[in-house]
């Protein structure tokens, strides 16, 4: 998010980011995720490609993710786990709600029918953004950006979600870069217990966990007064890990 961005900047820090495949400007179908492997591994030969220039090389690193984007950072951690310096995670998809959970055999049948029609887009995704964003204008910015895609899920793309999700729930053990987790606490979309559990599960020494009572999953939406708490926390919590080397 812009704002967010903005913010860190004025903080000091670098930004840097990218549009993944199918999503923003990218190049690829709208929303249509044919690997996740394939994400993660842009996001970490670019990021990988600004901290190894000259001028990057003795800063600080840290990964910055929102929802999927917390699932792709975690990734990107353990594909290299000793190359990052920590991450910040706002509401990270990494537990499936139980009553989103489907069966094994179901998921046996989503795999057969991705081999023969991946990008077929029957898997409904309900406009939730009133559950999940509470600023009026943040939302109609959502509304009218010709570039978020709001169609039905390919079945390639909802599998593909749903395996990167059962993968880090089954292997929050091998998390072990300092992290921060936020989350509001009536998220409806991505299910605290999925924080709760990566803060317990996780082999990091260094791990936070705020959960926030009363906010939704949109953190950067809240009104004004708890936006500022959020961002005096993540800025408190980098400022702690960044010492006075600066960083990426």
């Amino acid at each position: 998010m812009a704002d967010t961005a903005a913010r860190l900047v004025h903080a000091g820090y670098a930004v840097h980011g990218i549009d993944q495949e199918g999503h923003g400007k990218s190049s690829g179908s709208k929303g249509y995720i044919s690997s996740f492997s394939d994400i993660v591994k842009d996001c970490s030969d670019y990021f990988k490609s600004v901290c190894e220039k000259p001028e990057n090389k003795t800063k600080k690193r840290f990964l910055y993710g929102f929802s999927m984007g917390g699932t792709v950072a975690l990734q990107v951690h353990r594909k290299d786990s000793m190359y990052w310096d920590g991450a910040v995670l706002l509401a990270p998809m990494v537990k499936l709600g139980d009553g989103m959970r489907p069966h094994p055999v179901v998921v046996s049948a989503l795999k057969m029918i991705c081999a023969v029609v991946p990008s077929w887009r029957v898997i409904p995704a309900p406009d939730q953004l009133d559950k999940v964003c509470k600023d009026p204008q943040f939302k109609k910015e959502i509304r009218s950006n010709p570039y978020m895609y709001k169609g039905n899920l390919a079945l390639q793309t909802g599998h593909e979600l749903l395996a990167v999700s059962l993968d880090i729930e089954k292997n929050m053990h091998e998390v072990t870069l300092p992290f921060l987790v936020l989350q509001g606490e009536d998220d409806v979309v991505a299910d605290p217990e999925g924080s709760r559990l990566l803060h317990e599960r996780a082999s990091s020494r260094d791990k936070t966990l705020k959960l926030y009572p009363g906010m939704w999953h949109v953190l950067m939406a809240e009104p004004p007064a708890d936006v500022e708490r959020i961002f005096t926390d993540v800025i408190s919590w980098l400022e702690e890990r960044a010492a006075s080397a600066g960083c990426i």
